[in-house]
């Protein structure tokens, strides 16, 4: 079987995401068939998985029918990047709050 399983991986994916250099896609073929693995940019991740995984899974279901023509099994992997988080809040704001803070807190509710 050619690459052009790979290929076409490659088109979809690039057309969707905002990083399309970062774009790698890792060809395997063993006994159980195809294993196409993408890694992408990290800030493109959302993009490639979609919302409740519908992307990646609108993206297998397309690789099956490449399969199917080339009578071959595809499997399809997303390697997990390192995913930009936001930045943590400042720890002593939280430490700052003492016992006394909330148990006026407490008496306050109660007397509403």
């Amino acid at each position: 079987m050619n690459d052009s399983d790979k290929d076409f991986l490659d088109f979809v994916v690039k057309g969707l995401v905002d990083h399309p250099e970062d774009v790698k896609i890792d060809r395997k073929v063993d006994e159980m068939g195809v294993l196409l693995t993408l890694t992408v940019h990290a800030e493109d991740m959302g993009r490639v998985i979609g919302k409740s995984g519908n992307t990646a899974n609108a993206i297998r279901t397309l690789l099956k029918v490449v399969g199917l023509k080339n009578n071959a099994r595809i499997n399809f992997k997303i390697n997990e990047t390192g995913t930009p988080r936001r930045a943590p809040q400042d720890a002593s704001v939280n430490a700052s709050v003492s016992v006394s803070d909330v148990d006026d807190a407490m008496e306050q509710l109660k007397e509403e």
